[in-house]
């Protein structure tokens, strides 16, 4: 099913073509990923496993792991990073693909070679800050990235952004800030930009293979390399976590924002960190029910507005609860939870069982860094930025790419400056959410408007401290940072427009009404609605709690900000504490009447490439006595088509789990990184490239 509306994101129309599935003609469009397309047509099973028969789905969407892997035109293909092209014939991958006949004569040809100062692999906000900070030092730079278009995962924000309006364009969505880079880094001259190409290998003598566009070979000289590949998402164990429909948040998002398809209709989240609130955001906009997050955690670990703004919506925050399994007959039919005790163990008497069809995995983030452990063994300056560096927002990585652009240009002897308060402002990007302060709130005076600043929790954000048009919003000046928390002072017109460009939404607005004893509140809202003057809207406060109804008396819609100001009438009493409206009903966050599971918890698959278990890892470790972690190796784990990207933190976890101290486990040696590419492609026998 696809998404043929949106409250933020254009949809765009495509030339739709025809292609096959197991025989079956399906109808796609063209250049979408081939996944983008298969769920589109309500498939989400890719391949089925030579272990057990078990039908695998997409985990990552983003060319990392191996799970979304079909036979395309006769040869095994990655469907998330496979454009789709009329008249392909895909294949369910059924255990192992065959090899196709080599029976025809292919002329080869020497790769295109290019060359530059500085090679800069990836294309994310990071990667992108560095490269303009290097071309603007007069540096020639080939930047790199797998995606059609530059900004990495700022392609997939609809929401906007927090952090400095000055420094990191907070306040503007996270498409649009993506657009923004994109844009400068194609009118630099001294910028050579190769998307939908793909780093294969970094080489000792200051070489880089490159798979170009997805067709060629290319080597690329180069002085200096800077590492801004980003990010993978981590697995989780739970019983169920391989079956089709449990995947990634950031995969989630891709299908959703990137590829505009409504690919569930019910989620349930793991992971209350800000990837977790912000996917469960963009599900509501896209249509698709959001059963409730879950975190084991006594604690939220993303920012509280992020929170606030979820619950008030009326999805569900499940703390102190973990999920114990997924289930359904060859896809997520259901998912059950339960409280954890001090111990972190599920109280199984505690389950609540989920009628989903999509458990979305939010629990953090591994820095995809192999290619500068790799360089590091060479005689060569390198360095690397961003979440391959550290996992922070855009926002920081922004400016860490500036920082680490202008440390390059030292490292290659140019006598450049690196003001000190880069990184200062880096650092406080970066930071993590800080106290939590309770403020109290009233009534102007008079008809007179006044902003209410539903924001308590001390975060790196100051958009509303800039668009005021009389200045009467400003930081409190505790910190002397944009740590601070934004306070109103002064004047008030009502123009709202601090109202459109908070990212958390946690700014209303409200005024005494003409008739006694009621006021008017004005609300963002970023959804598409079909609301008249004269419909009772349901009320929320900031925890999300019910405050009754009120009248809805005007809606009017701000273009520059893609944001809806709904202003409503209701009693004065409740009016400062009026934060939103409902949007999610709470018959669509309710669990089934009894909880409906199996709890096999040594099921869990922890190498999902190879399929092996808990209980087959947990055997062969009490057998076998084992402590160093390059034994896994022999039950196959940490072997498969990945390379061990998602297994290698789990095991660790296992030995421990088997009863081996920390302290006496031996760590293992990691595979090099190796991203999959035809031979056929390094020969270049589909003819010289020009």
């Amino acid at each position: 099913m696809r998404i043929k509306e949106h409250p933020i994101l254009d949809i765009e129309d495509k030339k739709t073509i025809s292609f096959s599935f197991n025989g079956r003609v399906l109808q796609g469009q063209e250049g979408e990923m081939v996944s983008a397309a298969l769920f589109a047509n309500g498939i989400q099973s890719f391949s089925i496993h030579k272990v057990e028969d078990a039908p695998q789905g997409i985990f990552c969407a983003n060319g990392q792991c191996s799970q979304c892997t079909v036979i395309i035109d006769g040869q095994p293909r990655k469907s998330c990073v496979t454009p789709l092209q009329e008249g392909m014939e895909i294949k369910t991958l059924v255990h192992f693909p065959e090899l196709p006949p080599g029976n025809e004569y292919h002329p080869s040809h020497p790769p295109k070679e290019l060359e530059c100062d500085v090679l800069v692999v990836g294309g994310g906000p990071s990667g992108i800050t560095a490269a303009l900070e290097l071309s603007e030092q007069d540096f020639s730079v080939i930047l790199v990235d797998d995606k059609e278009r530059l900004g990495g995962k700022l392609v997939l924000q609809t929401h906007k952004f927090f952090g400095s309006v000055a420094d990191c364009y907070a306040g503007t969505r996270g498409t649009e800030i993506g657009r923004i880079l994109e844009e400068k880094v194609l009118n630099e001259n001294n910028i050579t930009v190769l998307t939908n190409s793909i780093v294969a290998g970094i080489y000792s003598d200051q070489k880089a293979g490159v798979y170009e566009n997805q067709e060629s070979y290319t080597l690329v000289s180069f002085r200096a390399l800077i590492v801004a590949s980003g990010a993978r998402e981590r697995s989780l164990l739970f019983a169920g976590n391989d079956l089709p429909g449990v995947y990634g948040a950031g995969a989630f998002q891709t299908l959703v924002n990137r590829d505009h398809v409504k690919s569930s209709r019910r989620v349930l989240i793991v992971g209350c960190g800000n990837v977790g609130l912000i996917a469960a955001y963009h599900a509501l906009q896209a249509g698709i029910e959001v059963a409730g997050l879950v975190d084991a955690a006594s604690e939220i670990t993303g920012y509280k507005v992020h929170a606030d703004k979820i619950k008030r919506l009326g999805v569900p925050l499940y703390l102190n609860h973990t999920i114990i399994s997924a289930e359904g007959e060859g896809k997520v039919e259901r998912a059950t939870i339960a409280q954890v005790d001090k111990d972190w163990n599920p109280l199984l008497t505690t389950a609540k069982t989920f009628a989903v069809d999509t458990v979305l995995v939010a629990v953090g983030l591994n820095p995809a860094d192999e290619f500068y452990e790799t360089a590091l063994e060479s005689d060569f300056p390198v360095l690397k930025t961003g979440d391959a560096n550290e996992i922070a927002e855009a926002s920081s990585a922004m400016i860490g790419g500036k920082i680490i652009g202008r440390k390059m240009a030292l490292l290659l002897g140019k006598e450049v400056f690196l003001p000190p308060e880069w990184q200062e402002k880096a650092d406080i990007l970066k930071s993590l959410p800080g106290e939590t302060i309770e403020r109290k709130h009233t009534l102007p005076e008079g008809d007179g408007h006044r902003p209410i600043l539903h924001c308590y929790q001390e975060i790196p954000c100051n958009p509303c401290a800039t668009v005021c048009p009389f200045n009467s919003i400003q930081l409190s000046g505790k910190t002397g940072t944009i740590l601070d928390l934004p306070e109103f002072k002064g004047k008030c017109i009502g123009c709202g427009l601090c109202l459109l460009i908070c990212p958390g939404l946690a700014i209303t607005l409200v005024r005494r009404s003409q008739k006694e004893g009621l006021a008017e509140v004005t609300l963002p809202h970023e959804f598409r609605h079909q609301y008249k003057p004269g419909d009772r809207l349901e009320l929320r406060d900031r925890d999300g709690l019910a405050l009754g109804t009120g009248i809805l008396k005007s809606a009017r819609f701000n273009k520059k900000y893609r944001t809806s100001l709904l202003t409503v009438e209701v009693p004065e009493k409740i009016a400062p504490d009026v934060a939103g409206i409902l949007v999610q009903k709470q018959e669509a966050a309710a669990p089934l009447a009894k909880p409906n599971y199996s709890y096999l918890p040594e099921n869990a698959i922890v190498c999902r490439c190879e399929r092996v278990s808990v209980g087959e890892l947990l055997d062969f470790i009490k057998e076998n006595q084992v402590t160093d972690l390059n034994q896994l190796k022999q039950t196959r784990a940490a072997m498969g088509a990945c390379g061990g990207k998602t297994c290698t933190e789990l095991l660790p976890r296992i030995l421990q789990q088997a009863g081996v101290p920390k302290t006496e486990i031996t760590a293992a040696s990691l595979r090099p990184l190796a991203v999959e590419i035809p031979m056929q492609a390094i020969a270049n026998q589909g003819g010289q490239k020009k």
